[in-house]
């Protein structure tokens, strides 16, 4: 499996591809995760992604292999703890409040699928 800093731009690429190309962004990402055994986070990355370019209110930007943008070294400063959302996106607070359980609900389930014997109690 990719690292986490991998998997994070990896989904969020091939989310903005999926978007812009005017696919469905939830079986994009299910082919991408699939050969990871991780494809359980396509519906997780999709509402994640949504969620934060509503709160930005603008389209994601990826980077490229020269290095990620701007908008994927925030998101993966908000998943792994370093950015706090309400330092780094001024939003209305149901768009907050929605892009912040996003953010636990993929750290969540980002662990889980890194751990697959680990139940939930």
């Amino acid at each position: 499996m990719l690292d986490q800093a991998g998997l994070v731009t990896a989904a969020a690429r091939c989310w903005r591809m999926a978007r812009d190309e005017r696919q469905p962004t939830q079986r994009s990402l299910y082919a991408l995760l699939q050969p990871l055994d991780a494809e359980l986070l396509a519906p997780v990355f999709d509402s994640l992604m949504t969620l934060c370019e509503s709160a930005m209110d603008r389209p994601f930007k990826v980077g490229d292999a020269a290095g990620p943008s701007t908008d994927e070294a925030l998101l993966l400063g908000l998943l792994d703890g370093s950015r706090r959302r309400d330092a780094c996106i001024d939003c209305a607070q149901g768009a907050a409040t929605a892009l912040n359980c996003a953010i636990c609900s993929t750290r969540i389930m980002m662990a889980l699928v890194a751990e697959p014997s680990r139940t939930v109690q």
